[in-house]
């Protein structure tokens, strides 16, 4: 586990992240019809996916993280917490909107990359001289000449993208299963740490590496690096204009019944500024300023959005 050094606006971070934890898994008891196999996705998203793919790139040596209170290994519990939070929030939300299943991930995956606009610029800014060395809350270790934004590789970006729509995927899968079983609940049971394994073998398989940076037909590090991430917000965007330009009617769903839909993206892009500011990381603001409004205003405009029926034909 390694030496320790309090640093405190890492603690603080965390500890918000676990707070919003603890919210939405209340709203999660309190609101779902089956709360038992959320909290399953929960936990095992963040021990049997998220965390896994996180070790091994500490292992791979891609990147590092500083130490905090809570750690699985390598990487800060609440790094694969945030990351169920934006799946969780990014479904429940496509649901209401009343997206196609397809369009699901991509909306949900985009979700997360817009968060990593904003998480991942302060993340790496935040350099301290710690026990074990001087390191970042988070720190890569790019290659000479790999195309990167303030030293974080742009795959990255797309990487979160791929992250949260695999485990996107998965999931509704399981879910479906749990809804045509004979036996829901014991499907309940065993459908997450099924599905999430299997989201683990996908984000391990070539298939990452073609949607990250076309490979095996380019290396790494290249200019191909921003055109796989140019489709990925391409395709969000494709969503989002389906969404308001459609006719159909969508589930309704308001600013306080459905809080966990914005408050998780929020409370996280807040306290990114927030600390911004605090650290005085100014050359990192206008992104992940920009990030968050953008962000933000995408979530306002869904909210506020009411698509209308079409007109019943007369006979």
């Amino acid at each position: 586990m390694g030496a320790f050094t309090f640093e405190w606006t890492w603690i603080v971070q965390d500890i918000i992240i676990y707070l919003l934890a603890i919210l939405v898994v209340i709203f999660i008891i309190k609101k779902e019809h089956k709360p038992i196999p959320i909290l399953l996705e929960f936990v095992c998203f963040v021990f049997l996916y998220a965390a896994v793919y996180e070790n091994f790139a500490t292992l791979m040596g891609w990147y590092g993280y500083g130490r905090s209170i809570l750690m699985v290994f390598n990487v800060p519990l609440s790094v694969p917490v945030i990351e169920y939070l934006v799946v969780y929030a990014g479904i429940r939300l496509a649901k209401k909107m009343n997206l196609k299943v397809w369009m699901i991930p991509i909306f949900v995956g985009f979700l997360g990359t817009l968060l990593d606009f904003s998480l991942d610029p302060l993340s790496v800014s935040q350099i301290h001289v710690t026990l074990e060395n001087t390191i970042g809350r988070w720190t890569w270790y790019p290659a000479s000449g790999n195309v990167a934004i303030f030293d974080i590789p742009i795959y990255n970006f797309t990487g979160w993208f791929l992250l949260c729509g695999y485990a996107t995927v998965v999931i509704l899968q399981g879910r479906f299963w749990q809804s045509r079983a004979k036996r829901p609940l014991l499907i309940g049971y065993l459908y997450p740490p099924i599905a999430l394994l299997v989201g683990l073998l996908i984000m391990i398989s070539p298939l990452s590496n073609f949607l990250l940076w076309l490979g095996p037909f380019l290396a790494k590090g290249s200019f191909a690096e921003y055109i796989m991430l140019g489709l990925a917000f391409t395709a969000f965007l494709s969503v989002l204009i389906y969404f308001f330009t459609r006719r159909r009617s969508t589930e309704k769903f308001s600013f306080k019944e459905e809080w966990p839909l914005w408050v998780v993206f929020a409370v996280s892009h807040v306290s990114d500024i927030l600390f911004t500011l605090i650290g005085g990381y100014w050359s990192i603001l206008p992104l992940v300023l920009g990030a968050s409004v953008f962000h933000m205003f995408i979530l306002f405009m869904l909210f506020r959005f009411r698509a209308k029926k079409k007109p019943n034909a007369s006979i």
